[in-house]
């Protein structure tokens, strides 16, 4: 009686091979632990920056050596799919998933694919030089961001360590400074940190005494107690913007990002945007918040984008155009606000249609027909509706008084599981 063979099992799908991300420092090959050098001697290919390519040396590592392309960030896939069937190394400054290349590999191939052998970074560095703690300094990187970027962090008597982009950034950083009321700051370059250039320059803001240096450094900034102060939370005064009359006043501005809740990470659509200011405030809550606004009138547009930069979110992406047609194609939200435009046909049902559930929408009116249509829309989705009245203390003569400002009509609904049928939207 013949047996049968047994049946065969299913061929396992081949994984590729993990990619070991290696962190160098200043200090090149010496530096790095035997764990590092083991990997990067086993690699067939290592990628990374010029720099730090040449730190490697010839005789100790025979991989093929492939220089990051600019710019970077879109050509990592499809450099990591064709070395997919081969060793890979990646090499970074310091540490890789501080402000490094770890992130967007991780993001591309996965994280469970990544091998990470940090180095200390900079930042490790220059508070083990400076004697600062690390968890209570300040850390803005300017690399591959703009300048403007660092005016949220300045506040009287912080310390700052910012990460530079090139050589030019210590006086860049200079002269923001002085043009923004804190020249009396103290600034240390750091260059070549860990390595045997190592050295540090020292100067005022004002006056910055040294010319371009190492483009491999790192500005610590002491900040004096006179400059001027970054508010936190929202509800910036009104003078803080440049504008023509369109801006949500400071009180219902505060109130509406209340209601608009900003939670670490999310996408706001601000639509018809105005000065900017909700969209601004927005991004001030978290530095990963992410907002877009949409105006249709370009002189307003150019505005809101001065006023981010101005108020250091210069992320803000601006979308000059008339919604709902200009909303077409943006990644979907997760709080929508309507400062403008509620009456134009469909604009309430494309924003209400982008949200997931979960998703909050507040829409703000001073007028009655915008008012009516928001009533309907409570009716339907429920939510809150609510008037925003804010009256101010004026001379009257010899005496004082109010002023009432116009109100402000304001419906906040978040987006339910389950949308309403037609039938139920029904007023």
């Amino acid at each position: 009686m013949s047996r049968r063979p047994a049946p065969r099992s299913p061929p396992v799908p081949q994984q590729p091979p993990p990619i070991t991300v290696v962190g160098i420092g200043a200090d090149g090959w010496p530096g790095l632990a035997g764990t590092a050098r083991a990997a990067l001697r086993a690699a067939d290919a290592v990628l990374g920056g010029p720099r730090q390519l040449a730190l490697l040396p010839v005789g100790e590592v025979t991989a093929e050596r492939v220089p990051w392309p600019s710019p970077l960030r879109p050509a990592v896939p499809g450099l990591l799919d064709r070395y997919a069937d081969r060793r890979l190394a990646v090499l970074a400054s310091g540490d890789p998933m501080f402000h490094g290349i770890g992130r967007t590999l991780a993001e591309t191939a996965g994280p469970e694919r990544l091998r990470v052998l940090p180095h200390p970074s900079s930042v490790a560095y220059a508070c083990a030089r400076l004697g600062w703690p690390l968890e209570s300094t300040d850390v803005v990187t300017l690399v591959g961001r703009p300048l403007d970027t660092l005016r949220l962090a300045l506040n009287p008597g912080r310390r700052l360590l910012v990460l530079s982009a090139d050589a030019g950034t210590p006086a860049a950083v200079a002269a923001l400074l002085t043009g923004s009321g804190h020249g009396s700051a103290r600034l240390r370059v750091l260059e070549q940190l860990g390595g045997a250039g190592e050295r540090q320059l020292d100067g005022p803001a004002d006056g910055w005494p040294h010319p371009p240096g190492d483009p491999l450094n790192l500005v610590a900034v002491e900040l004096g107690t006179d400059g001027p102060r970054t508010q936190v939370v929202p509800g910036l005064p009104d003078g803080a913007y440049e504008s023509d009359g369109q801006l949500t006043k400071r009180h219902v501005r505060a109130a509406t990002l209340a209601a608009l809740a900003p939670v670490p990470g999310e996408l706001l659509w601000d639509v018809g945007g105005g000065s900017g200011s909700i969209a601004v405030e927005w991004l001030r809550a978290h530095r990963d918040n992410r907002a877009v606004t949409v105006e249709r009138d370009p002189a307003r547009a150019a505005r809101i984008t001065r006023n981010a930069a101005a108020l250091g979110v210069p992320r803000l992406h601006v979308v000059t155009g008339a919604a709902p047609d200009a909303l077409a194609g943006l990644p979907a939200p997760d709080a929508v606000f309507v400062g403008g435009g509620l009456t134009a046909p469909g604009l309430l049902d494309a924003c209400w249609a982008a949200l997931a559930p979960g998703g909050r929408l507040v829409a703000n009116t001073v007028t009655l027909e915008s008012e009516a249509l928001l009533t309907t829309w409570y009716r339907r989705h429920g939510g809150e509706l609510l008037r925003l009245a804010v009256a101010h203390a004026v001379p009257v003569g010899g005496f004082t008084g109010w002023r009432q400002a116009m109100p402000v009509t304001q419906w906040s609904a978040v987006k339910p599981a389950v949308s309403p049928t037609p039938e139920e939207n029904a007023p």
